[in-house]
């Protein structure tokens, strides 16, 4: 277990030196000693769709259990953000019914986004109406300092020529934005939340924009979210959808 905070990088090192340089034995996701994730993160890349998925499963319930920030998943960031060009990132997952649409690089934008949702702060405010102190806890500290280097990879893909990857990389940017850090950002992105979010054929997607707007105080005139008559037999978070496999929930905060 580390003891202190690593300085944050410059600029994002690549793929291959995030899984040759990091410590992984020494670090802990939510399984205790992090031994297993560099294999899992190059399975993100694997020609078969089977160990891809698994792949995804295992960042969302072990990297990232049920919203927690873990001493594996800043690195496992850093190794996240920097295969989303890599063409394999195109490749389909399998999907259950309550999953978004569209390919590995949709489902990464998706874990990004909420894995950044617990590191701004907006997340610190909350945690410390909890009577957490997120500045006492490493991994918080550790995806905090990460956060500016992450906005412009996954801006990048709010024009990707496929929707879906689209919409997810619109999603992922919202919790960005909403640190102190990236706020004047905000502005740039409103286009895009209207038009690929408050126009999606996915319900998940509109309920998303309309809330970013209006907590942003901006007009909502004309957008419309889910359409409460519609069977829907399960609900994905309202914030911060994921379009990979649906995150664990739990209401007592994560440390």
């Amino acid at each position: 277990m580390t003891n202190h905070a690593a300085p944050a990088p410059v600029s994002l090192p690549r793929p291959t030196e995030v899984l040759a340089g990091t410590p992984w034995s020494n670090l802990s996701d939510g399984m205790g000693a992090a031994t297993d994730v560099p294999l899992n993160l190059e399975r993100l890349l694997d020609s078969d769709r089977r160990r891809r998925t698994s792949a995804l499963d295992f960042l969302h319930h072990v990297v990232h259990h049920q919203n927690t920030l873990y001493e594996a998943t800043a690195p496992t960031t850093l190794y996240v953000v920097g295969i989303l060009d890599d063409p394999r990132t195109l490749h389909p997952i399998d999907r259950s019914r309550p999953d978004l649409p569209g390919p590995m690089r949709a489902a990464l934008l998706g874990w990004l986004g909420a894995v950044a949702s617990e590191a701004n702060d907006t997340a610190a405010d909350a945690l410390r109406r909890h009577g957490s102190r997120p500045e006492d806890h490493l991994p918080f500290i550790q995806m905090n300092a990460l956060l500016p280097l992450l906005l412009d990879p996954v801006e990048a893909h709010t024009r990707d020529p496929d929707l879906p990857v689209r919409e997810a990389a619109v999603a992922a940017c919202i919790p960005l934005v909403d640190d102190a850090r990236l706020q004047h950002r905000r502005t740039a992105l409103l286009p895009s939340i209207r038009q690929a979010l408050g126009a999606s054929a996915q319900w998940q997607y509109r309920e998303r924009a309309i809330e970013t707007l209006e907590e942003w105080g901006e007009d909502t005139t004309g957008l419309v979210g889910r359409d409460p008559w519609a069977f829907i037999d399960a609900d994905l978070p309202r914030r911060g959808p994921c379009p990979g496999r649906p995150v664990d929930q739990s209401e007592e905060p994560p440390f």
